[in-house]
């Protein structure tokens, strides 16, 4: 694996507001002044964490997959994040892994928030998915999904490198988040990077960014708690693999299944 250079995009997100959101962050990242490989956006980028799908939901061909697509062959680098998605008359929280040349992969959120209702309008997704760039084998997944070692278990069948969760992730249960990261990364020996929003949302639930880049020995790379930031970090493929060959512990995991 090459080194990987990584940008995250720890932003405030303008409520339901598709063209000020989008506007917002190619104004943040015309900073970037260093070739990146990935650029990381939070999760429901371009409306923050709403309920709303009906009035904001896009076609996989509107106007942010569009943006996304602009912008990952401006930087000539990866663009990830998710959105608000339609499809076949459901609504996905649907994350969205854009490379340059405009081909792009997508994941469905498996774990949908309960407690704020998320799964009364979106639709779960069933399928992990691994998706690789410069030697490194990366797994994107949303918010909640943090939550469930389970499904992120590193396993021979599936195996990465790196783990990404994007997130509108409460500064009220910031704790958690910054207690399960480096757990995630611990167990799976893996870098970890959770890119979450700041400020309030259209609800008044505040969020402290507290977004964070964690090695797989658990060592903090990167973190910025409650402001705005786009900053641009390596991670080190080597890393990886003297954390697997010191403690060669995945080997021996238990096997799970899930439905």
């Amino acid at each position: 694996m090459d080194n990987l250079k990584i940008t995250v995009y720890q932003g405030y997100l303008f409520w339901e507001n598709i063209d000020k959101n989008l506007q917002n962050i190619s104004l943040r990242l015309s900073n970037i002044r260093e070739k990146t490989n990935l650029i990381v956006l939070p999760e429901m980028f371009n409306t923050g964490f709403t309920m709303n799908a009906p009035e904001l939901a896009e076609p996989m061909d509107g106007k942010t997959m569009q943006w996304m697509k602009k912008t990952a062959e401006k930087f000539d680098a990866v663009v990830t994040g998710s959105l608000i998605i339609k499809e076949d008359e459901k609504y996905y929280n649907r994350l969205i892994w854009m490379r340059p040349d405009g081909t792009y992969e997508n994941y469905d959120k498996r774990h949908l928030f309960a407690l704020g209702k998320e799964h009364n309008t979106y639709t779960a997704g069933k399928e992990k998915l691994i998706v690789e760039l410069n030697g490194w084998r990366i797994c994107p997944v949303i918010c909640y999904d943090l939550r469930f070692p389970v499904f992120l278990r590193n396993t021979p069948e599936n195996e990465y490198d790196l783990l990404i969760i994007v997130a509108n992730w409460p500064e009220k249960r910031a704790l958690h988040w910054r207690t399960l990261i480096p757990a995630r990364a611990v167990e799976n020996q893996s870098y970890v990077i959770g890119v979450n929003r700041v400020g309030h949302d259209g609800n008044e639930v505040y969020h402290s960014g507290d977004s964070t880049c964690i090695d797989p020995n658990g060592n903090v790379v990167y973190y910025k708690r409650d402001e705005e930031d786009v900053y641009t970090f390596s991670i080190i493929g080597d890393e990886v693999k003297k954390a697997r060959r010191a403690l060669p512990f995945l080997k021996d995991a238990d096997r799970f299944e899930i439905d």
